[in-house]
Formats: C-alpha cells, structure tokens, sequence
C-alpha cells in the first residue's frame, strides 16, 4: 500500500488564518504517513506558495510531519511545473516531490532523475503533473511494496490515473464533486 497526494494550500481553504492551516496541514500529511502500513510509502507533490509577502515552503513542512510520524526521507525530487527561467509571482514555476517511509530497511534501487524538467499535462493549476505523477507511481510500482495508491485528496484524479496506467489498484478522496467527476473519468494522454 502507499499513498500520494498534494495537500491543499491556504488559497483552496479561505475560511482558515495562516496559523489554524498551517497546523492542519502539518496535522494531515502526519496522519498520511502514519496510516501506511511499516513498510509503505508515501509521496508528496507539494508546490511553495506566497501568503501575505511570507514564502510557505511546504516541502518542509512535509518533512517535519513526516519525521513526527517517524518516517525517513527516501528521495526528494524538484518538478519543474514551467520552463526554467519563468517568473512566478504567487507560486514558484516548480514543486517538491518527496517520498518518505517507516521502514529504515527499504533498499532504493533506482530512484529515477532528481529534477524532472518538464511536470507533464495540469488538468487545473494546482494539479500534480502527469509527467510527475508517472515517476512517482513507477518507483511505487517497483519498489515491490504498493500494489495500490491511496490519494486523500484526488483533486481532478492525475495521480489515480497514472496508478492504473501502471497496472496499480487506486483510490481517491475528494470532497468537490466536480473534481470527483472528473478524477472517475481521467485518462491520461500520451
């Protein structure tokens, strides 16, 4: 079993104060990895964001919940979200992707590239690439430890996609109907 997802940021939930989401945030991804079975694995697609003039880097925040749930870092890889040497304003042109586990016996093999130049098609702006979310479930897959991805917040359905498209059992969790909708009937275009 393992899990990935991207956990909303402040944008996506207005009625929460920097501090009350912060917390939360923290609060879920802990709980992410702590459902994993011991040997499980869990990957985060995270992108920074600007909220009031201060940068938020949740690829740390990532890792302190991680290492609360006494998970150990497996790799991190930069995502280049846009060509190198766009401006982004709000949000960096590149996000985080982390892979964390319980177990300090797992043996990483081949972990694939560290920057992954292009992250593939976005169904929305916040979404997980596809490009990325292929690595991603690739490793899951031959790593010999998932035969099933768990995404707790599916958004429009990118990375339970790319699970099935790897021959992966998947399930997702999304409260907007909308994007639930659209995460039943995603293919991913080659």
């Amino acid at each position: 079993m393992g899990a990935m997802t991207s956990l909303p940021d402040i944008s996506e939930t207005p009625h929460e104060t920097l501090e009350t989401w912060r917390a939360w945030f923290l609060g879920a991804a802990e709980a992410v990895v702590r459902w994993l079975p011991e040997r499980g694995l869990a990957v985060f697609y995270q992108s920074d964001i600007r909220q009031g003039g201060i940068w938020i880097d949740k690829g740390t925040l990532v890792q302190r919940a991680a290492e609360s749930a006494g998970a150990h870092l497996v790799w991190h890889k930069v995502v280049c979200r846009k060509p190198p040497g766009t401006l982004g304003i709000g949000r960096p042109t590149w996000s985080h992707m982390l892979c964390f586990s319980r177990s300090r016996e797992f043996n990483l093999r081949e972990p694939g590239p560290d920057v992954i130049a292009d992250a593939g098609e976005m169904t929305f702006s916040r979404a997980t690439g596809a490009n990325a979310a292929r690595i991603a479930c690739a490793f899951l897959k031959a790593s010999g430890e998932v035969d099933t991805v768990v995404d707790p917040f599916c958004g429009e359905g990118t990375i339970l996609a790319a699970a099935n498209e790897c021959g992966m059992d998947a399930l997702g969790v999304e409260l907007n109907e909308k994007r639930a909708g659209k995460a039943r009937a995603l293919v991913l275009a080659r």
